[in-house]
């Protein structure tokens, strides 16, 4: 059965034609019976040849075959040919232009041709025995079946156009959810791409520093150069647990193992932070104003990552006596932060610009950061020299 199916949507100008071929041995059969000669029998055959041609080439071309139907049950009436099995493609036809996708005008003429045919039909072959309201009992049931023609096209065609939408409806969707995928993935690798700035940035440095200074008063202080490599092996292992856990987020389908990965940085751990760079030989003053209270992770994040920037970006760029001042200061409607060092200052504009190494990045990713959160962030050179960065963090996310 489902084959036949598939070989009718295949070929359907075959199988119409075979129902063509159908319907014209019928009607032959009955032309076979037409007793009177001349133009009746001329006129007949024509008439047949003709319907079984619509039936053929409905699907082909339905409006033309519509416009031929018409025109022949013109010349049936005109030239008293009678009824016949033939007719039975003005149905079919009726059916065909409503359930086609085509001209609104194809379907109204069909509609009225069939409604008008039972009609015409009484009026040009009345029944000689059947009163007034008789004839329009006659009339109205044999109108039925045109109309049901009608209206079963109708209903195919609203329903075909209807499966149409919710087809496009869902691929359209499916684009969506792709795009919105690609979206998030893209999202996601810039917020691994921070994440490991972050981390490479500000402890790669501070052990860079910290190998210098060892190797410096290696001979003249060995317990400094201790202490110096004990604080980049620290340091190093921080490093390694952090990538470690950004790595994690990567692998998709490993449940972590306990204690694999570190928690997320908060605010609590920026007085660690200052006291790893005061290790490095940074003078940080760090104070805290307003009551400390829960913040959102996000907002605790972000400003982690931007005082952690902001010091690598001192500690690097503003020089051998530089000094850093953080301050943060909780409002009843969000966090404030202000870093400010007293270096080189203009050499921080280097972050703003970019370059091939990688400079550049450090203050896209603060700003960034802070957009996510719906906050503010302010950065520049500060009047008498150095560089001033001022955040303002909302405790909840813009609308």
């Amino acid at each position: 059965m489902q084959r036949l199916y598939d070989f009718i949507r295949r070929h359907p100008t075959g199988v119409d034609s075979f129902w063509a071929l159908m319907l014209l041995g019928f009607s032959g059969l009955w032309a076979a019976g037409i007793r009177d000669g001349g133009l009746r029998v001329l006129a007949g055959v024509a008439v047949v040849l003709l319907l079984c041609l619509v039936v053929a080439l409905r699907r082909l071309m339905p409006e033309k075959m519509l416009l031929l139907a018409v025109g022949v049950g013109v010349v049936q009436l005109a030239l008293d040919v009678m009824i016949n099995p033939a007719d039975f493609a003005i149905l079919v036809i009726i059916y065909t232009v409503a359930a086609h996708d085509g001209p609104r005008w194809a379907s109204r003429l069909a509609l009225i041709g069939g409604l008008s045919a039972a009609s015409l039909a009484q009026i040009r072959w009345p029944e000689p025995d059947a009163s007034t309201l008789g004839r329009v009992v006659i009339t109205i049931v044999l109108s039925v079946p045109f109309a049901l023609a009608w209206v079963l096209g109708d209903s195919v065609r609203t329903r075909r156009a209807y499966f149409a939408q919710l087809e496009e409806r869902a691929t359209r969707l499916e684009k969506e959810r792709e795009a919105q995928a690609k979206v998030a993935v893209a999202a996601e690798r810039a917020r691994i791409a921070r994440e490991l700035h972050d981390v490479v940035a500000h402890n790669v440095s501070v052990m860079v520093v910290q190998a210098d200074g060892a190797a410096y008063v290696l001979d003249a202080a060995p317990d400094q150069a201790k202490q110096a490599l004990e604080t980049i092996s620290t340091t190093g292992r921080q490093a390694l647990a952090e990538m470690r856990r950004l790595l994690g987020v990567l692998r998709t389908g490993d449940a972590p193992e306990n204690g694999e990965y570190v928690p997320q940085p908060d605010v609590k751990q920026i007085e660690e932070l200052v006291e790893q760079v005061r290790s490095a030989g940074l003078t940080v003053d760090f104070k805290v104003e307003g009551k400390p209270r829960q913040l959102p992770s996000g907002v605790e994040l972000t400003a982690y990552r931007i005082v952690q920037e902001a010091l690598t970006n001192t500690r690097k760029h503003g020089g051998p006596e530089a000094g850093a001042s953080v301050r943060l200061v909780y409002f009843d409607d969000g966090l404030g932060l202000l870093v400010e060092d007293d270096g080189r200052g203009s050499s921080h504009e280097l972050y703003e610009d970019g370059g091939a190494d990688g400079r550049g990045h450090g203050m896209i990713g603060m700003r960034e950061r802070v957009g996510m959160v719906g906050g503010t962030l302010d950065a520049g050179p500060r009047p008498g020299g150095g560089f001033r960065i001022s955040a303002l963090l909302p405790l909840k996310p813009a609308g």
